[in-house]
């Protein structure tokens, strides 16, 4: 089973807004942590592609794939 460990507990016991906010208080700090990642997934480069370009051109792929497999763009003009 899982045990309480005393240094975990004492470390956290110093984050204000435990009476007020309960196990809610964390919240804050998990938001911040979510926008620093949204952040660095739009402006941090991995050599010339960021996330978001990534992604982009993943769906744009599927897009174009979805359409041959219908029949939308046929064989010889997609190569």
């Amino acid at each position: 089973m899982l045990r309480k460990s005393q240094n975990l507990t004492y470390i956290l016991s110093f984050v204000p807004g435990r009476q007020r906010l309960g196990m809610y208080r964390f919240l804050p700090f998990f938001f911040c942590i979510g926008g620093a990642m949204e952040w660095i997934m739009i402006n941090v480069r991995v050599g010339r592609e960021t996330f978001y370009d990534v992604y982009r051109r993943k769906q744009s792929e599927r897009a174009y794939q979805k359409k041959i497999q219908e029949g939308l763009i046929t064989e010889y003009l997609a190569k």
